[in-house]
């Protein structure tokens, strides 16, 4: 595996020439950072003899293919977030795989497109941080009691316009109807202890610094918390909530891959596709960011065995991306992040 260019913005991604590749090696245009990929790919290589290259960046990579039309190099697309992949669907910028006996196989219906036009590789699930010292376990259970009013002045979360908040409120607006999910939106902030901002990692923080005592958060960033030295005390002041695990099951997210449009290594690109679904790379994907596998077959390892099984959500990861500009509308009518 080759990283063949990095860059961290977009004006940075688009200007910059792309670099020779040669024929046969599968081009990867990515939003997940080269360490994470580069276990696989050298796992794939050993297998096949295949090489792979690889652009990172943090955004822009969606505006590149566009730019690049026909003449892109990029064979696969690789990222975080349903909204990101659904962005590249609308523009037209990749190709369905339709009748992949593995990919089909190895991928629930759920996790990957309608066409064939992405394939989920990893889940993550929206949980519900709460503190070991002020919330007792089982005081909530359900995303639907984040907006109870016992919890007034106890919620933190990040931006409810962050793709991640936006998926969480699409799967609600998919089960509840967009009325009642504005209803539940606007009883979530009125229990906010502050104006939604940072990260998911700083919303751990404040409930250890006893800013609020419930948050909302993927379940890999504490995952990551525990494994820094820095983070690691604050990420053991909070229990994990899954939530609607009784019921409809946890909202989950994906990252996923795609076989663009224009990809002139399509055979290889696909076979890389099809290895990056098995067993054996789901097992050291998932693990290196503490995810759960896509592929129902391979079981959590190690932390993430830990925290005990998840029921997710069955609902279709394409019926959230279908209700997204719903759940952004929604986010600006309650003023979510205003004061």
């Amino acid at each position: 595996m080759r990283l063949k260019l990095a860059a961290t913005a977009a004006i940075a991604l688009t200007a910059m020439p792309m670099p020779a590749f040669a024929d046969g090696e599968v081009n990867i245009y990515s939003y997940r950072q080269a360490y994470l990929l580069e276990p696989l790919l050298n796992a794939f290589e050993k297998e096949t003899g295949i090489e792979s290259n690889v652009v990172f960046a943090k955004q822009g990579l969606a505006e590149r293919l566009d730019r690049e039309g026909r003449n892109s190099p990029a064979d696969l697309v690789m990222t975080v977030d349903i909204s990101r992949i659904d962005e590249l669907v609308e523009r037209n910028l990749l190709q369905g795989i339709t009748d992949n006996e593995i990919l089909n196989k190895n991928i629930p219906e759920n996790l990957r497109h309608p066409d064939g036009q992405w394939f989920a590789l990893t889940t993550r699930g929206r949980l519900i941080y709460t503190s070991k010292d002020r919330v007792e376990e089982g005081a909530i259970t359900t995303y639907e009691d984040l907006a109870d009013e016992k919890w007034n002045n106890r919620i933190c979360t990040r931006s409810g316009k962050h793709p991640y908040n936006i998926a969480l409120i699409s799967s609600m607006i998919a089960h509840h109807g967009e009325a009642d999910t504005e209803k539940w939106l606007a009883g979530v902030k009125d229990n906010l202890a502050r104006k939604p901002q940072g990260g998911d990692r700083d919303q751990i923080k404040a409930i250890a610094a006893g800013v609020c005592d419930v948050a909302i958060g993927n379940s890999y960033y504490y995952g990551n918390m525990l494994q820094d030295d820095n983070e690691r005390e604050a990420a053991k002041t909070v229990n994990l909530v899954f939530p609607n695990a009784d019921g409809r099951g946890t909202h989950i997210n994906i990252s996923s891959i795609a076989l663009t449009k224009s990809a002139p290594n399509k055979d290889n690109a696909i076979k890389l596709m099809e290895f990056l679904s098995s067993a054996e790379a789901q097992r050291i994907y998932a693990e290196a960011n503490a995810e759960y596998p896509a592929n129902p077959n391979v079981k959590p390892v190690g932390m993430v065995a830990e925290w005990g099984e998840i029921n997710p959500d069955s609902l279709s990861l394409q019926k959230i991306a279908d209700n997204r500009n719903a759940a952004v509308k929604l986010v600006d009518r309650v003023d979510f992040d205003g004061e």
